[in-house]
């Protein structure tokens, strides 16, 4: 197996320059989780005084969702505490979890990034499809068909195919524990918001999100990545895209800087909330130029489902 090639840091910045960058604060990851969970509290207040804005707070909900995602996906690497043992508790019991496993499958990402062995490579290799095929993505997305494929599909084929024989406890165990912090934050939302009469807050304000703006954006997120960049890339400055997001992207679509992912490939232990500014430097040493960069994620989505563009070298 033939590794994906790497930078080193000391290519683009000298030591004066680099050490700040990779220093790991010990507040501003935390504070990050905390943002999220407070943008989901305050989208949830907002829908609460206001019904009609419920569509937009499981729009925000859904990608704080993802955000949290983002930091645990931050903590895998080492990055979102300097402390390893204060990172893996945050990555770990204040995200979505699932941290050691998530850890061992996205570090051989990195290792192998768009390589044969890459485990993420058949996120991209479709690319690029037609615009009629993504938009039955996107259909499935938002109505809850990926959500249901990913999370509960396997379960239901498990008590379909159970025999007369076979007990029905067993399999409802493990089903539960898979998904004891789903049912644990159902309780606690559930025993918190209905004496107020809020006993909708967590079917509309959590689980609708979650089963389909989330699989949405997080379908769009990888497609920004790496969709349309060719396998064994051999060049490190492409084995990802970056894609500019503007204050609404942000919001809704690309959180806690996401979207400087080619800088996140070179230098993946790296904090998040660096990568802004790894970026802004090294475009003004013009390593930009060198790497793929995206104008927003309309111009990424039609490169993605146009086999000319796709074809061409991408756009920088």
């Amino acid at each position: 197996m033939a590794a994906a090639a790497r930078v080193a840091a000391k290519t683009y910045f000298t030591p004066e320059e680099w050490a700040p960058l990779s220093e790991k604060s010990a507040w501003k990851g935390p504070a990050l989780i905390a943002h999220a969970w407070l943008v989901i509290v305050a989208a949830a207040a907002m829908a609460f005084l206001w019904p009609i804005t419920i569509p937009l707070a499981v729009m925000i909900i859904g990608a704080r969702q993802l955000g949290l995602a983002i930091l645990m996906h931050d903590a895998a690497h080492g990055a979102l505490h300097p402390d390893l043992k204060a990172n893996d508790f945050l990555g770990d019991y204040l995200t979505p979890g699932g941290l050691v496993a998530y850890r061992t499958y996205h570090l051989g990402h990195h290792r192998f990034a768009q390589q044969a062995e890459d485990p993420d490579l058949v996120l991209s290799a479709p690319f690029p499809i037609t615009r009629k095929s993504l938009w039955r993505k996107v259909v499935r997305d938002l109505t809850g068909q990926t959500y249901y494929k990913q999370r509960w599909a396997g379960l239901v084929k498990a008590l379909s195919e159970r025999t007369p024989d076979q007990p029905l406890w067993p399999i409802l165990k493990k089903a539960v524990v898979v998904r004891k912090r789903f049912f644990l934050g159902m309780l606690i939302t559930v025993a918190v918001t209905a004496p107020f009469g809020f006993w909708w807050a967590w079917p509309v304000l959590w689980l609708l999100p979650q089963a389909t703006w989330l699989p949405l954006v997080t379908r769009l997120r990888n497609i920004a990545e790496h969709a349309c960049i060719a396998k064994d890339e051999p060049d490190p400055l492409r084995h990802a895209r970056t894609t500019k997001a503007n204050v609404l992207e942000r919001a809704l679509l690309a959180p806690y800087f996401v979207n400087y992912h080619c800088e996140h490939h070179m230098f993946m232990w790296v904090s998040c909330y660096t990568l802004p500014k790894i970026h802004r430097m090294l475009r003004a040493k013009g390593v930009t130029d060198q790497m793929l960069v995206a104008p927003g994620y309309l111009q990424v989505l039609r490169e993605a489902t146009s086999k000319a563009v796709c074809a061409a070298p991408a756009s920088r």
